[in-house]
């Protein structure tokens, strides 16, 4: 950050400083310091949600929200600590970008279809049984699913079957409120029906990388859901080699007819991580969301141990320090969300591996989860 000059304490530069915000103002050499910093300095904290206490306040939530009494979805967000002050609601920030939550859907409900401008995404973590319907198309949704619903696409969901589905969302509505770039429209019929084959884009792709020829033209959303199978045989196949160093087998959702992030400001990336893995610390600009899909182990955030297992969500703010440790025997695997597309977009990505210690942290403290 630019240094801060003693001069800027004088009474006189003090009271034209004063002077100038009488007229809506201000004093760039004095603000520079706070506002151009060396290094991104977010306000965002390293945390960790625990799926006990998650799964414990949406069950509570079952009694306090229903469909007849309105609203639209049963979801419960990850507030990041450090992004209070945001107002109204923290912005719903759980990293400076991007809000994550955990939604509920019981057996009968239906959640009424909407379009807004943020990108939005939902990953599968619990049951079976309901459906999404995006642009008039039923997608049918099973633990591991992956689905994307861009801006500006009409989407609803309704639960057909038998047991209660969680699932993870992800939408940029933190960038989006800062930028001044909101809209929401409900769907006037409540929930929108079907228009082409349940389950469409994804027969459209079944046979993996090939596409039809009709997306030579880039289309925002060609397959709407990624399938877990898929998924995982790509993590087996890429673990015959060695693993990356810092975030071990790692593949990318993609769109399928640009090559590009699934969705436009929010990369998604599943991550498999062998039993007793321990990877290198390094740094990156972006931040990320990560879910605890399956096994155990701990992640070092600048120098401060977080112990996660299966369910668990936690999340590295910009330019943090972190590694992983796998402290199971069964390999574990991490779902992630990251703001990457946006800071490639404003040309202000970068990485940096950590050089002490053959590229690990000195643990110097351990987090408490709040668990009810």
């Amino acid at each position: 950050m630019a240094e801060k000059n003693s001069i800027f304490q004088r009474k006189e530069v003090l009271d034209f400083n004063g002077e100038l915000e009488k007229y809506h103002l201000g004093p760039l050499w004095d603000a520079i310091p706070d506002l151009m910093h060396k290094e991104p300095t977010p306000d965002a904290i390293p945390y960790l949600w625990k799926w006990e206490t998650l799964h414990k306040m949406l069950m509570e939530a079952r009694e306090i929200f229903t469909p007849e009494r309105g609203g639209e979805r049963r979801a419960i967000y990850l507030q990041n600590p450090g992004l209070t002050n945001r107002q109204p609601w923290g912005w719903a920030s759980t990293t400076q970008t991007l809000y994550a939550a955990v939604q509920l859907i019981l057996p009968g409900e239906i959640a009424p279809s909407h379009r807004h401008s943020q990108n939005a995404l939902r990953f599968i973590t619990n049951g079976h049984g309901a459906y999404t319907i995006v642009q008039g198309q039923r997608i049918f949704m099973e633990e591991g699913d992956y689905l994307i619903t861009p801006h500006g696409l009409w989407h609803g969901h309704e639960h057909l079957g038998g047991e209660p589905m969680i699932w993870m969302d992800c939408l940029d509505i933190p960038t989006m409120y800062a930028i001044g770039g909101t809209f929401f429209d409900p769907y006037e019929g409540g929930l929108e029906q079907p228009s082409v084959p349940d389950n469409y884009s994804a027969r459209r792709y079944a046979g993996g990388m090939v596409r039809p020829i009709s997306d030579r033209v880039p289309h925002i959303a060609p397959l709407g859901a990624y399938k877990l199978s898929g998924v995982l045989a790509s993590l087996d196949s890429l673990s015959q080699f060695e693993p990356d160093p810092y975030d071990g087998f790692a593949v990318e959702y993609i769109n399928p007819s640009t090559g590009e992030t699934a969705n436009p400001t929010i990369a998604s990336w599943m991550q498999k991580l062998p039993g007793g893995f321990r990877s290198k610390a390094h740094r990156h600009t972006n931040s990320t969301i990560y879910h605890a899909f399956k096994g155990s182990g701990y992640t070092i955030i600048n120098g401060v141990r977080f112990d996660w297992s299966k369910g668990d969500y936690f999340t590295i703010p910009n330019w943090a320090w972190h590694e992983h440790v796998v402290t199971s025997s069964e390999d574990a695997y991490l779902f992630s969300v990251s703001d990457r597309p946006i800071m490639e977009k404003l040309y202000v990505q970068q990485e940096q591996a950590y050089e002490m210690n053959d590229g690990h942290q000195e643990i110097k403290d351990e987090f408490i989860p709040i668990i009810p």
